[in-house]
């Protein structure tokens, strides 16, 4: 009897039915819609952090930083003598330079490892490598690089700057010159599971043997390569040393800040720091951990800046920053707003059916139904509206999540430093003369549609659909058969 009556009178009232529907549809859709959005928003800043941090790392360990000493400029000198006879000479010379100057000892990788919480601990060693070609066609020419800016004139004679370094100074004799800037990682190649190259994947070639320690061997970017023309086999050469080229690295999730990866003794040998490392990348035995192993590298081993992925989040800024604060704020409060109003429409729309139903009610408890067979009754039909204005709400809320995912709007983020020995690349960033160029990303954005946010829509709508239906019903309980006698004109 319930389920006979219940479709003849949703069958009558269609027109109420569907406006019911499709305002509860509306709340639950913008519900979706705001959900996915988020969810690509923590997505995508993932990506940015991974690019950074590498794959399964919870934290780093930088030096802490120092106060520059007195006389140091901290940019890179190039000493170039060209002899005056000669018409043209043309010279190279490579700057190899740690990140930021910034160096921990190897050991302290093994002191890391040793704190409680810490499930692996992996040492790496970023360089800035400021290479300058110049042609001098008489007297001496010095020439002093400094992340001044991409400017196209270097001083008397003039030059010309490619990559993202300043064109240096020059002073003596007419020069023209090149300056190319590129970052250089030297990889623990025993454990390869945390670090720099874990976050990318080799698309050609293959990446470092455990027996590669102190091998001239060398994996480049996809970028760095297509860049520069580099293949598997080929050779690539920094600061008189050649090293062969065995793979080339596709980020997995963004764009690399490191161009060429080394076995770390070898990258130690380049720069002249011997048992020396920039970053330790940690990877903790419980992520509810993170903050406890943080405060035990801070407390046991001095001299060092700890930085989580949340400390880097927060100097993640641009589009994508200010938008994933939309979502998660504006969006957030606006879908709420929306699916209470649309949940009050609903209530209001069946309380007002249910008065203009007076004689059927007040008919029927004539006829002996009981009040609570009456609301049950109004009650089953606000729960049928709810569930296919769920039905409509989700198939909207999905073709709004597949709009976003098709157009994938571009967001950009700018990674800022942290305040530790990173450099303004963070953790594991290339740094270096013009790198601020380099740390700005951009990520296409996604609205992933997740089985819980299915879920949560179903559960909207039934929750709308009780509400109306508890309404509907304490109106109806409330009506008496002299109410439908007197509705008879």
């Amino acid at each position: 009897m319930f389920g006979i009556y219940l479709k003849r009178e949703l069958g009558r009232r269609k027109k109420a039915a569907l406006v019911i529907a499709l305002g509860l549809a509306l709340g639950i859709a913008l519900v979706i819609t705001v959900n996915s959005v988020s969810a690509g928003m923590t997505q995508a800043q993932d990506k940015v952090l991974k690019s950074l941090y590498g794959l399964g790392t919870d934290m780093t360990v930088t030096k802490a930083r120092s106060a520059p000493t007195s006389g140091s400029s901290g940019r890179p000198n190039f000493q170039f003598d060209a002899d005056s006879n000669d018409s043209d000479d043309t010279q190279s010379s490579d700057r190899v330079t740690t990140q930021g100057g910034q160096a921990l000892a190897a050991g302290v990788v093994t002191k890391v490892s040793q704190q409680s919480g810490v499930a692996s601990a992996v040492g790496a060693l970023t360089l800035n490598v400021t290479k300058v070609d110049g042609s001098f066609t008489q007297g001496k020419a010095q020439s002093s690089g400094g992340n001044t800016g991409n400017s196209g004139q270097g001083g008397p004679g003039g030059g010309s700057s490619s990559g993202s370094t300043a064109a240096p100074q020059v002073q003596g004799g007419g020069a023209n010159f090149d300056v190319n800037s590129y970052s250089v990682a030297g990889v623990d190649v025993t454990d390869q599971t945390l670090g720099p190259l874990a976050g990318s994947r080799i698309t050609t070639g293959k990446t470092f043997t455990a027996a590669q320690t102190d091998a001239k061997v060398a994996v480049v970017s996809k970028a760095y390569a297509k860049e520069n023309s580099l293949k598997v086999g080929g050779t690539l050469k920094i600061s008189g040393t050649t090293y062969t080229i065995i793979g080339v690295a596709t980020p997995d999730s963004s764009e690399s800040t490191t161009d060429v990866y080394l076995p770390l003794q070898q990258a130690q040998t380049l720069a002249d720091a011997k048992n020396q490392v920039t970053t330790i990348y940690v990877k903790a035995s419980d992520s509810k951990q993170i903050d406890s192993v943080k405060a035990a590298i801070q407390k046991n081993i001095s001299g060092t800046t700890v930085t989580t992925s949340a400390d880097l989040a927060e100097t993640v800024s641009g589009s994508l920053s200010t938008a994933s604060n939309l979502a998660t704020s504006v969006g957030k409060w606006l879908s709420i707003a929306v699916l209470v109003a649309a949940f009050l429409v609903a209530a209001l729309l069946t309380s007002s059916a249910v008065s203009r139903r007076v004689r059927e009610f007040g008919t029927l408890k004539a006829l002996g139904w009981p009040s609570r067979r009456v609301t049950r009754q109004v009650v089953g039909e606000s729960i049928v509206n709810g569930l296919l204005g769920g039905a409509l709400g989700i198939g909207l809320g999905l073709a709004a999540a597949y709009t976003v995912t098709a157009i994938s709007p571009k967001l950009t983020a700018q990674l800022g430093s942290t305040g530790g020995g990173g450099g303004a690349g963070g953790p594991g960033g290339g740094g270096g003369p013009g790198q601020a160029t380099r740390n700005t990303m951009e990520i296409a954005l996604s609205a992933p549609v997740s089985m819980t946010t299915i879920a949560l829509a179903v559960g909207l709508a039934v929750t709308g659909g009780l509400i109306a239906g508890a309404m509907g019903g304490w109106r109806a309980s409330r009506m008496r058969p002299a109410d439908a006698l007197r509705s008879v004109s």
